[in-house]
């Protein structure tokens, strides 16, 4: 377990997306302060605006390892080359972890139906997996970083 997970969880216990859940936790070292970070991954939440894609947590992950590890370069193939194999890495890891990096395939139905965001409720929570993925998520990306492979 990491200080991250623990405040990934928490954030989005507090009613954050899981995307700005994951990215705001790691706002010590990414410098941004938590509004722009939560403005920056609320697109992301429930797959992209809740159509249930790429998971919010692995989004915002990849948030967190772009910001820290990314390039800014375009002609610099080399650093790009590596930063993509890093976020593969992680989706590799979050995969063997959790069987998907897809909303839709890790909620196994549960909350599946319709476009609005739903009320955060003891019964929203026990149905879903969210809290435990949004902690394993920047547990990961924690992972990888305190390794040297980020």
């Amino acid at each position: 377990m990491s200080v991250y997970g623990d405040k990934a969880e928490a954030l989005f216990r507090q009613g954050f997306n899981c995307s700005q859940s994951v990215l705001c936790a790691f706002g010590d070292l990414t410098g941004l302060d938590g509004e722009t970070a939560a403005k920056l991954a609320s697109s992301f939440g429930g797959g992209l605006g809740r159509m249930r894609e790429v998971c919010g947590a692995v989004s915002g992950a990849c948030m967190v390892l772009g910001l820290l590890r990314g390039y800014s370069d375009p002609k610099d193939a080399a650093a790009k080359r590596e930063h993509y194999h890093l976020i593969q890495e992680y989706a590799h890891r979050f995969r063997a972890q959790n069987g998907s990096i897809i909303c839709r395939e890790l909620l196994n139905g549960a909350g599946t139906e319709g476009t609005e965001p739903e009320a955060r409720t003891e019964q929203y929570y026990k149905k879903r997996p969210c809290p435990a993925l949004v902690r394993e998520a920047a547990e990961l990306v924690a992972t990888l970083l305190e390794l040297g492979e980020a």
